[in-house]
């Protein structure tokens, strides 16, 4: 029971009294020196925040716009590079074409060429064959006309006839 008498839990009225005065007077001594700057501390951290807060939206709006620009610089790069290849394989088809047409033309000039030339050689050999069968044909006649014809009138008569046939048979 002595206990209960001196405990804290049931305290006197002047103790009651003094511990509300020094609150009090501790409350406003803190309302006065502490409380403005502490208010003032925690606003300044609010307003901190809210633009730390801003600056992140700014930033992501910032980064948003950027990915878009990015994405736009991509797209205009690829265009490019499209026409670019485009234009690289017409350049190189063109080429082709003409590389393709040079050789053709040469091939045809070749061939024009070498038929020019076996239609000369062909010309000269049936030249050279005619003559050949000419002279061999006179000499052919000149042995059979000479044995069988006798009279000199006779065989240049004879001869020029043959002449004659052999002009007509080369048209």
């Amino acid at each position: 029971m002595i206990l209960l008498a001196n405990s804290l839990t049931s305290p006197g009225i002047g103790i009651v009294f003094w511990a509300a005065l020094i609150f009090g007077l501790f409350f406003l001594l803190l309302t006065k020196f502490a409380w403005k700057p502490i208010l003032a501390a925690i606003k300044a951290r609010e307003e901190m925040i809210k633009g730390a807060l801003a600056s992140a939206e700014k930033a992501r709006k910032e980064m948003a716009k950027l990915q878009s620009d990015n994405e736009a610089i991509m797209k205009k790069a690829r265009e490019e590079r499209e026409g670019i290849l485009k234009e690289a394989r017409d350049v190189r088809d063109k080429l082709i074409a003409e590389a393709k047409g040079k050789a053709t033309e040469e091939a045809a000039r070749l061939i024009e060429k070498a038929r020019a030339g076996i239609e000369r050689e062909k010309t000269k050999a049936v030249s050279e064959i005619r003559e050949q069968v000419t002279t061999l044909s006179v000499e052919i006649a000149s042995k059979i006309i000479g044995k069988k014809l006798k009279v000199t009138g006779e065989h240049e008569k004879l001869i020029d006839t043959y002449l004659k046939e052999i002009d007509l048979t080369r048209n």
